[in-house]
């Protein structure tokens, strides 16, 4: 490729990226002055496209709003970070409906790359494994995804059809103040103008969304996404667990995050040494007063709900804490033989 055509294509490319670009700008970008800038700029209008001047003291080019250029040109490592994205995208689920998109764009890219490129990209992927198979989800309408950004950015209500979990449709309102991406999910989270409560909706279970008129104040201060996560937390579920752990903070988390379990300050039981850890001894701490904040060992409560309870013995175990099964009485028992049966297995070791 001859050096002018290369300027050209750099020229198109800083073009693209948005805004209005100096003369000045251009010039020293491209290494050229500007009666060169110029001629390089006529010949893309000579190619159809549509670049245009804008006068002014921050004067100079920009392109047609709206217009989609080829060609994309990408370096090597925008290249990789494109295909990869699109790679992660596919695996984690967050994709919309369309789960084509994703290879029919990373198909484009790869078909227009350099050989010598595209055969080193297909050695990263090809030589790239994951943990965990892809994710079964269904990825959000890619119209209802947009439809439902754009309310949240203008701030405009939203009517949406919904199905919920049991299958049952109807028709809602949101005043929705963010999209959530979580664990291979997208939820739109918000409030119901009419009842005034909160509100979180999976966007793969909105069959249709349009806004309405009018305009909404968000709570100020509000996180979406700290929304959807202590939604979790709470949500219903066949069991209520309460457990009073002698642990910190950062300890029971490793085990039970956020979107699973509350957590409080709680007194020690009854028959435990308040001065004493049974397992490490007396606790030290400022002289002050008890260790406090999340490095700090004391008893916490913590609180979450679950269809099943055949999980938490064995978690309980790999806590390794000092512990307290408050309710229900069922985790207790199996807490007991799932003990036994670690005891029966160590005695025939």
């Amino acid at each position: 490729m001859s050096r002018p055509t290369g300027r050209v294509l750099t020229l198109l490319e800083l073009l693209q990226s948005g805004g209005v670009r100096t003369m000045a700008e251009l010039a020293a970008r491209l290494g050229v002055d500007g009666r060169t800038v110029r001629r390089y700029v006529d010949q893309l209008i000579d190619l159809d496209v549509p670049v245009e001047s804008v006068r002014g003291r921050y004067g100079g080019y920009r392109l047609a709003s709206g217009y989609r250029l080829p060609p994309l040109m990408f370096s090597d490592d925008e290249a990789l970070a494109v295909l990869l994205g699109l790679l992660a995208g596919r695996r984690s689920g967050l994709m919309t409906t369309a789960d084509t998109a994703g290879e029919t764009a990373a198909a484009k890219i790869r078909r227009v790359l350099p050989h010598r490129l595209a055969r080193r990209l297909d050695t990263v992927l090809e030589s790239l494994a994951f943990t965990a198979a892809p994710g079964e989800f269904t990825g959000p309408d890619a119209e209802v995804l947009l439809t439902v950004a754009d309310a949240v950015r203008h701030r405009r209500p939203l009517s949406i059809r919904y199905t919920d979990r049991d299958g049952r449709r109807s028709e809602r309102r949101l005043h929705a103040y963010g999209i959530v991406a979580h664990a291979g999910r997208w939820y739109v989270t918000g409030t119901d103008p009419e009842a005034g409560e909160d509100r979180t909706f999976r966007l793969d279970r909105i069959a249709t969304a349009r806004t309405l008129s009018g305009s909404f104040e968000a709570p100020a201060g509000v996180d979406p996404a700290q929304r959807v996560v202590s939604g979790f937390a709470a949500a219903e579920y066949r069991h209520e667990v309460t457990l009073r752990i002698h642990a910190t903070v950062d300890q029971i988390r490793a085990r039970l995050p956020a979107t699973v379990a509350t957590l409080e300050e709680a007194e020690p039981p009854a028959d435990a040494d308040p001065d004493a850890d049974p397992e490490t001894g007396p606790e030290t701490g400022p002289a002050s007063g008890p260790a406090s904040g999340p490095a700090a060992e004391r008893w916490l409560r913590v609180g979450l709900r679950a269809e099943r309870l055949d999980w938490l013995p064995p978690l309980l175990a790999s806590l390794d804490r000092p512990f307290v099964v408050e309710r229900p009485d069922e985790l207790r028992g199996l807490v007991v033989a799932f003990a036994d049966r670690l005891a029966s297995r160590a005695r025939r070791a």
